[in-house]
């Protein structure tokens, strides 16, 4: 994901991929943010309706469910806050446990993968991380 893809795009490969977040990258495919999937709902959720939830009872049953097509022109980019927080990232050489260790420190689903010049290399989902933990045996 790229900050000028679209609200829209980013909600859509989110549901689609089935992940628990996304990862936008830079110009340079540098991670930029790590956004959990309620961060990316966030950013589809009209702000006024964030600063007072009693708006969302003024819309009707119909217009409710389709609320976040009214802003498929803005892009990722111009919804992140400023300043943006830092990437919740690791180096392709990160064991098991630093993963878990700095998904449970930064509450994040999701970790960017980057290699030694930090690009972007993949990412490691909360359920891989815990899938791969629960299959480990100790050695012998």
């Amino acid at each position: 994901m790229t900050l000028g893809d679209s609200i829209a795009h980013a909600i859509q490969v989110l549901a689609l991929g089935r992940l628990p977040g996304l990862i936008v990258i830079d110009e340079a495919q540098r991670p930029r943010v790590v956004l959990p999937g309620t961060q990316v709902l966030r950013l589809a959720v009209p702000v006024a309706f964030q600063e007072d939830p009693a708006l969302t009872r003024t819309v009707d049953e119909a217009h409710a469910d389709v609320f976040w097509h009214e802003i498929r022109d803005l892009t990722v980019g111009d919804c992140l806050a400023t300043p943006t927080p830092r990437p919740v990232i690791v180096k392709t050489s990160a064991t098991l446990l630093e993963l878990a260790t700095l998904m449970a420190r930064q509450r994040s689903p999701l970790v960017a993968v980057v290699d030694e010049a930090g690009l972007l290399a993949g990412a490691v989902t909360l359920d891989r991380l815990v899938s791969a933990l629960a299959l480990t045996r100790p050695a012998d």
